[in-house]
Order: C-alpha cells, then sequence, then structure tokens
C-alpha cells in the first residue's frame, strides 16, 4: 500500500480564511486570551499567591538600605500542543466547480469548515478546563444543589450567591462566565430582574417578571465581561443517531482576566490564558492515491496549550441549575 510523502503546503488565501473563522457563539478567545509564545516549548509565570500579598516593611533608616523584594511567581516550563484536522477533497470536485463558472472553491470551502471544527474543538477544551472543580482552589468552588440552585426561584438568590463568593476572593473578579442554560435561569429570576429594575429606578419586587439583560446584569456586579457560553457539541460517536449537548453546561464561573497580556513569561495576574505559538495556519497536501483522479488534502491546525496561572483568582459554581 503506498502512502503519501507530499510536503504540508500553507496556503496564505486558505490560511487567511482558517484564522478569519470566528464561530457565532464560541467564547473560548474571550475567557481564555492567546498569548504569544517563544517556540513550542516555552516558560510562563504561574503566580505564587502567599509572596503576592505579603505586606513588607518600607521603612528606612537614615543610613540603612530599603527592604528588597520579589514579585511572587514561580516559572514554569510547558508546551503548546499541536491540534489540527485534514479534509479530503477530490480534484474532480475542483475540476467540477471550476468548469461551472461559480464562485464556489472546494478547497477554501473545506479550509472553513475545517477551521469551524478545529474552533469546536478548542471550545469544548477551555469550557472543559474552566468549568471543572479542580480547576479551583478548594476554597473557591461550590457544587450547588436542591433550593440553592438558581432554578428555583422561590428559595435561591443567585445574587447573594455571587457577591457573597466575590468577597472571598483575593482579587475583584472582572469576568462571570455561564452556560447559555444558566443565562436563560438566571435573566429571569425575580430577584435578579427586581434588583436591575430598582437598579434603573423602576418598581421592581420580588414578584418582578421579565428579562435581564447582559449589560444590566453587568452593570449590576460591576464587573467589566459577562460571557455566555452558547455552543452545541454531538457527543454521538460516528454512525449513531446525534446527541447534541452545551458544552458550557450547567455551570457559571467568575475570575479575573485583567488586560491583554503580551507574553506568558511575565504576563498580568490574570487567571487564564492561552500559549500559542506561531498563527492559525491552513495548506495542501497532494493525495493522488484517493479517488480516481486523485484528491487534494486540505489540513487546518493550530498549535496551544490552555494554562490556568492563576488559580486564585477564580471562583466557580458547578451546577448552577437543576
Amino acid at each position: 500500500m503506498s502512502t503519501n510523502t507530499a510536503p504540508f503546503t500553507v496556503q496564505p488565501k486558505l490560511t487567511q480564511i482558517a484564522m478569519a473563522i470566528r464561530p457565532e457563539g464560541m467564547i473560548a478567545d474571550l475567557v481564555s486570551p492567546r498569548v504569544p509564545v517563544e517556540g513550542e516549548k516555552f516558560v510562563y509565570t504561574k503566580f505564587t499567591t502567599e509572596e503576592m500579598f505579603t505586606i513588607p516593611d518600607t521603612k528606612v533608616g537614615r543610613t540603612s538600605e530599603p527592604n528588597t523584594v520579589e514579585f511572587g511567581g514561580v516559572d514554569l516550563t510547558d508546551s503548546t500542543e499541536d491540534h489540527g484536522l485534514d479534509d479530503v477533497v477530490p480534484n474532480k470536485d475542483v475540476k467540477n466547480a471550476a468548469n461551472g463558472n461559480t464562485n464556489y472553491d472546494p478547497l477554501e470551502a473545506a479550509a472553513e469548515n475545517t477551521a469551524i471544527l478545529v474552533a469546536m474543538a478548542r471550545e469544548q477544551r477551555v469550557a472543559n478546563l474552566l468549568f471543572s472543580l479542580n480547576t479551583y482552589a478548594a476554597s473557591l468552588r461550590t457544587t450547588l444543589s436542591g433550593t440553592g440552585q438558581w432554578s428555583d426561584y422561590a428559595n435561591s438568590d443567585p445574587l447573594a450567591a455571587i457577591l457573597n463568593a466575590m468577597d472571598l476572593m483575593l482579587v475583584r473578579p472582572d469576568t462571570v462566565t455561564m452556560g447559555q442554560l444558566v443565562w436563560t435561569k438566571f435573566r429571569q429570576h425575580p430577584k435578579v430582574v427586581a434588583a436591575v429594575l430598582n437598579k434603573s429606578g423602576g418598581q421592581g419586587g420580588l414578584s418582578a417578571a421579565g428579562y435581564a439583560t447582559r449589560q444590566a446584569v453587568a452593570d449590576l456586579l460591576e464587573v467589566k465581561n459577562l460571557f455566555i457560553g452558547e455552543s452545541f457539541g454531538n457527543t454521538a460517536k460516528k454512525g449513531q443517531a446525534a446527541s447534541y449537548v452545551r458544552l458550557w453546561g450547567k455551570h457559571c464561573a467568575m475570575f479575573k482576566l485583567g488586560p491583554p497580556s503580551r507574553n506568558a513569561r511575565n504576563p498580568m495576574p490574570t487567571f487564564s490564558m492561552t500559549a500559542q505559538w506561531g498563527e492559525r495556519v491552513a495548506g495542501t497536501i497532494d493525495a493522488p492515491t484517493k479517488g480516481l483522479l486523485g484528491s487534494t488534502i486540505v489540513r487546518v491546525g493550530e498549535q496551544v496549550k490552555e494554562l490556568v496561572p492563576f488559580q486564585e483568582a477564580g471562583y466557580f459554581f458547578q451546577n448552577a441549575i437543576a
């Protein structure tokens, strides 16, 4: 059996298409911002909480030297991971499209569709990382149940739960993230609606009905970002009936992202980031043995690693709704 040994050729136009793909409703790049690194192996700073919050003696005697401080953090070595997919496009499809005198290009379509799946895979990785109990410090996570879940409108108080949790954190969060199912329940919760109405001068009350907007809730919680994970994924194996689930589930998290970091070695204190080596790429590989007239493999991929360098800058509500 022959194998294809043709080199992978980066195609600038296909790469531009792959880089431009930003599927609606995906939030991975927002909640785990990309930070460029110097190579496949890289060094990043994991913050040491104790040192960051230890207050030094700043008094200096007339002839003495000031005390020396060392900024908290441990340099760790890690590696990016390769993530990519191939799509096989028969050459006869390319020929038929050319003869059809249309604007349709099978190779460009393959690059676009494959880029979407690569993005979906990243969305799932980030959701699994940020919506996991083990990602958070033991004192900064809770699993809700029964009357404490925010879908129990009569007994729960999601605003109090979030505000009380904020006070437990060493740094004030600037971002709240929910799965779409949680947001649907949260924005209709009578206590949330009442708080939003009262904040804007209306007359609310616990019987208030309606829907809170994202901006109104962000303002109410005094956070910069309110991100809602909307994406679906099919968990069924190939050949089985599709089974669609929400990638971001029924959870809620809040964390400090801060300003964008320019490098992983000395980032601003941030809960989550993604080390990225190079840009997302797309290109082709000749596959003369596939199909009667041969084929062209369109490959899209990227080299990234999702990280949590400041664990204590986040709080997690597991099973926020029933």
